[in-house]
């Protein structure tokens, strides 16, 4: 059997210039302690709809939203983000979590992976040699062992799946429309964090709500010829300088 050994070390390389994912319920818990929290945008295109047996297909579709740039049906899929340049604000000088009951799930899950589709490797992790000598193992066979971690996988797999329609309410109450191409980047929006505070508060409050009108999204890449095969197949696309200049920000991956 193939196992991976680990426990944490309480090094706090984690917990350091991220970009961390975060359910609803705790983005607003992350903005009302005054952290700064972004949307990150991200789109794939969706022409037709992929056999039934396509399993990560289907995990992809159960993550994003339905919409359309120009010509182009794609899905549109949105993380919240906590923000943060060097430690995290609510790590303390020794190196301990200040909110360690109230941690986000990403956080609880950590060094294991949320996607099914990705497997724990040890070399992409922040995480200190030692931590990964331990005596018992996390792993066998690609199944974790520990239970603690197994469910808070589940219960952020449950809260993608779930909070679908609150970011597509979200993306309207904000304006959004314009995404990355899904594994090329990111177009990263900082919102003001009362207005975002709001908007969140809003969305949740308003699950049943109406759907407005949906928006007509732009696909925002670094790579010329990207954007033009977008244009080529009936899409709207623009390169991230473009965008840029309209308030995006755009990562690559």
């Amino acid at each position: 059997m193939d196992s991976t050994y680990f426990s944490c070390t309480g090094c706090g390389k984690c917990c350091t210039d991220l970009r961390l994912p975060l359910a609803f319920p705790e983005a607003v818990r992350w903005i009302g302690r005054g952290g700064q929290v972004d949307v990150l945008c991200e789109a794939l295109p969706w022409p037709v709809e992929p056999d039934a047996d396509n399993a990560y297909a289907a995990y992809k579709r159960k993550r994003t939203f339905a919409a359309s740039s120009g010509e182009l049906p794609i899905r549109v899929g949105i993380t919240l983000a906590a923000t943060f340049s060097g430690p995290c604000p609510n790590l303390g000088a020794d190196l301990r979590c200040g909110i360690y009951e109230e941690r986000p799930l990403v956080c609880r899950v950590y060094p294991a992976e949320i996607n099914p589709f990705f497997t724990l490797k040890p070399e992409f992790k922040l995480c200190p040699q030692e931590a990964w000598q331990a005596p018992t193992p996390f792993a066998i066979d690609g199944v974790l062992v520990d239970a603690v971690t197994r469910d808070a996988i589940d219960a952020s797999r449950r809260a993608d799946e779930g909070s679908v329609e609150m970011k597509r309410a979200l993306c309207e109450r904000l304006g959004l429309d314009k995404a990355s191409v899904t594994n090329e980047g990111f177009v990263i929006v900082t919102p003001e964090r009362e207005h975002l505070l709001e908007a969140l508060i809003e969305v949740q409050n308003d699950a049943n709500a109406p759907r407005a009108t949906e928006r007509d999204w732009t696909f925002v890449s670094n790579r010329r010829a990207t954007v033009d095969t977008l244009i080529q197949v009936g899409a709207l696309g623009v390169m991230e300088v473009e965008a840029s200049q309209q308030g995006c920000q755009y990562i690559a991956l």
